[in-house]
């Protein structure tokens, strides 16, 4: 296995891969959150002291879609603290949820932002990736002899905790969890729960693909495909294995041959008309009944979550999540769906914070991923952001799912090298988005 770039030069580079590949030592003492949460603000740290030292430093100017990023989230602590001020909930819950933000949804301007201004060696990343991949394979043969063995898979909670976060979730070792529903073991590794892991499996495919050493990125992409498989996440499995065809026609609508193709498909689909949107709903409906409470309990917080917001705070939301009644088990309404969390504790304005850079940058990286192999892995991870945002709180996990943030934001730089890139010269040999 190729060991050519792992020599990290500056000390954000050094971050960077430390911060990854000592992800499940990290996890091990319950510092994953912890680490993940800070790791972004320290490099960012870095890069401002860098450039106060260094004045002759010359940097590329910031692409103007990480701004677009950093008022959406600018705009996220103003609705927040606006929406705590119109419910009264005074300065000490004012605080902590501004902390929280600052662990979450400015984490996205942060590493999008580091992404596009860092000269950082990217081969770096999907390296890193391809190392938890290996881990990952490690920790299963791990986990399963504990499971055959009859050990408990809750090992402990880290004294960690006391740091404060979203849950003692985040701060827990636990080698496997046992579903509910079915009785057998589901495994979530370094995340607070299995569908979360379905997540980073999706990100970690699309980074490891990147990876130029074969040996690696077999390692990288086995690792991410058991990571999601054994998360028994409905839309990680999904997600997983259509990510990449959707990338494939996304930027290829240049191409005559696409369009014919999807125009044949659409008439193919329309055809059988009804009939065929019955069972498209039965397929669904079958998906949902696999697991009927976890169904239940996410469309009770979504009808819960629109109604309030509707009825109480439709412009700038409550401000915080609050638990819900018995039927959805007391779950904090505003979870489990970026978009109803948005609408609840955020309003109308807090979604659009989030809607706007999101669908731009979509459409800016469709655009560009017409002749540049970098805005496709860009748009790859912004397929992946959208589609989870619909199943998961994206804020709450961005300290999981980082490094796709960093690449997204090199992604948006104009790379003049890749303007005249050809998109049919991506043959099957180079296994990349």
């Amino acid at each position: 296995m190729s060991t050519k770039i792992l020599s990290c030069t500056t000390l954000e580079e050094k971050l960077v891969w430390y911060g990854l590949i000592l992800s499940y030592p990290a996890y091990v003492f319950g510092a994953m959150y912890i680490v993940g949460s800070l790791i972004g603000w320290l490099i960012f740290s870095v890069y401002l002291l860098r450039r106060f030292v260094d004045v002759k430093n010359q940097n590329a100017p910031v692409p103007v879609l990480v701004w677009l990023w950093v008022l959406g989230m600018l705009c996220m602590e103003f609705s927040l603290v606006q929406g705590h001020l119109d419910y009264n909930l005074g300065l000490a819950k004012t605080i902590k949820s501004t902390i929280g933000w600052a662990k979450g949804w400015a984490l996205l301007a942060v590493f999008v932002g580091l992404g596009a201004m860092l000269p950082l060696k990217r081969e770096i990343i999907p390296r890193a990736c391809c190392v938890i991949g290996l881990h990952t394979l490690v920790f299963t043969v791990v986990s399963l002899l504990a499971f055959l063995s009859g050990i408990p898979g809750e090992i402990y909670i880290s004294p960690l905790k006391v740091v404060g976060g979203p849950g003692p979730e985040y701060f827990e070792l636990k080698l496997f969890g046992i579903n509910p529903e079915t009785g057998f073991p589901r495994w979530q590794y370094f995340a607070p729960w299995a569908p979360a892991i379905g997540l980073q499996s999706c990100m970690l495919l699309i980074l490891c693909l990147q990876e130029k050493d074969i040996t690696w990125k077999c390692l990288g992409v086995f690792g991410a495909l058991t990571m999601c498989l054994l998360s028994q996440s409905r839309a990680g499995w999904v997600i997983f294995f259509t990510i990449l065809p959707i990338v494939f026609v996304l930027s290829r609508l240049h191409d005559p041959k696409i369009l014919f193709a999807l125009a044949v498909a659409f008439v193919v689909v329309a055809l059988p008309g009804q009939a065929l949107i019955e069972q498209l709903q039965e397929i669904y409906q079958k998906i949902k009944e696999s697991r009927p409470d976890s169904t239940r309990v996410r469309s009770g917080l979504a009808n819960l979550a629109v109604q309030r917001w509707a009825n109480e705070a439709p412009i700038w939301g409550h401000g915080i999540v609050e638990p819900g009644p018995k039927y959805v088990e007391r779950m904090m309404i505003g979870t489990h769906h970026s978009w109803y969390g948005l609408l609840f504790v955020k309003g109308m304005v807090g979604t659009l914070s989030l809607a706007i850079p999101l669908f731009v940058t979509a459409i800016f990286l469709i655009i560009r991923a017409q002749r540049s192999k970098d805005a496709r892995v860009g748009l790859g991870i912004v397929v992946v952001l959208t589609v989870y945002s619909f199943f998961e709180n994206l804020e709450i996990l961005a300290y999981l799912y980082w490094p796709a943030l960093l690449w997204l934001g090199a992604s948006l730089k104009v790379r003049m090298d890749e303007e005249n890139f050809d998109t049919d010269c991506l043959t099957t040999k180079e296994v990349m988005i």
